[in-house]
């Protein structure tokens, strides 16, 4: 079945959304951050926001992200957890802005934990962001009078496959993908709530257990990478490409898994000096040389409400 793509305003409820017959239906994944390492203003960081019912959860956190969620009129503070795929510094440098703005009476003055989930290595990341920080937490609690459960951080690690999430009839799964030799761990996540799906391809090459895992899922967002041919054979491009997947690989990942709806984000554009970086139009044609299913490039901001009838694109305002 092909999905329902509609144009629409992002919108901040879902009570005002068509396809939900109450805010307990809504399913909505919203892309806040659809860049890479290098800094742009219509690209930050690497995060998504999914929401199903209650649950409000955020899978990495780059550059600028409560400015995203601000956005989206969603507090900081109202996140539920924070998920990570691994520790490449643009998919974790915004986790210090998260959890501390989130704190702060102008964010939410969350006053529970901040709870982090992801493979191993969270622990460590987390005890020495609390380090790097503790003067910072020290003066708001005398000063700002914050109330210092606020700043607690409860970290939850996972070595392998697995259901690491289940709450609210929300139920996310991390599976292991290829993201090179030496950038281990590396996961992505598969998020079910009431018989529908999305799946977080996290920073990967050709996967064959992200295939296994996407299987027949509603909404697949998967990351990028592209470079002109005549950068093919440059080694050190070549080294970035070969940690990334390739339209003609993403053709096989969205043939074999059937997704209602394929998206693209964290989007790779190689380039030098003297070679400029593919368009997302040219990374879209090398998609459909054999790909013909549904296909949507990610911006900062879009969204996607999986409801029963497909899968309705928000885009973001202008």
């Amino acid at each position: 079945m092909s999905p329902t793509i509609v144009v629409a305003t992002l919108l901040a409820g879902a009570a005002m959304l068509p396809g939900y017959a109450n805010a307990q239906d809504l399913f909505r994944v919203t892309l806040l951050g659809t860049g890479t390492p290098t800094a742009r203003l219509d690209r930050l960081g690497p995060a998504t926001l999914v929401e199903a019912g209650n649950e409000k959860l955020l899978f990495d956190a780059g550059r600028g992200i409560p400015i995203r969620l601000a956005q989206t009129h969603i507090p900081v503070a109202r996140l539920d957890a924070v998920f990570i795929t691994h520790y490449h510094s643009d998919h974790v440098s915004g986790i210090p802005d998260v959890w501390l703005t989130g704190w702060l009476p102008g964010a939410g003055a969350r006053a529970r934990p901040f709870r982090v989930i992801g493979p191993t290595g969270a622990r460590e990341l987390m005890s020495n962001l609390e380090k790097a920080y503790a003067a910072d937490v020290r003066i708001r609690i005398a000063d700002q009078k914050l109330d210092p459960a606020g700043a607690r951080i409860v970290v939850e690690e996972f070595a392998s496959d697995g259901v690491v999430y289940e709450r609210g009839g929300v139920r996310v799964t991390a599976f292991e993908v290829d993201h090179g030799d030496e950038i281990k761990p590396a996961f992505g996540y598969r998020i079910d709530y009431k018989g529908r799906s999305a799946l977080l391809s996290g920073d990967t090459r050709f996967s064959e257990n992200l295939i296994r895992n996407g299987m027949g899922v509603d909404l697949l967002v998967h990351a990028i990478a592209g470079a002109k041919p005549e950068l093919l054979q440059d080694p050190v491009i070549r080294l970035i490409l070969d940690h990334h997947t390739l339209p003609p690989q993403a053709a096989t990942v969205f043939n074999r898994t059937k997704p209602k709806l394929a998206v693209y984000t964290h989007i790779v554009q190689q380039r030098t000096a003297t070679v400029s970086p593919p368009t997302v139009e040219e990374i879209v044609a090398e998609t459909r040389k054999t790909y013909s299913g549904p296909l949507q490039v990610g911006q900062d901001l879009m969204s996607f409400d999986i409801i029963d009838a497909g899968v309705k694109v928000n885009h973001p305002p202008q």
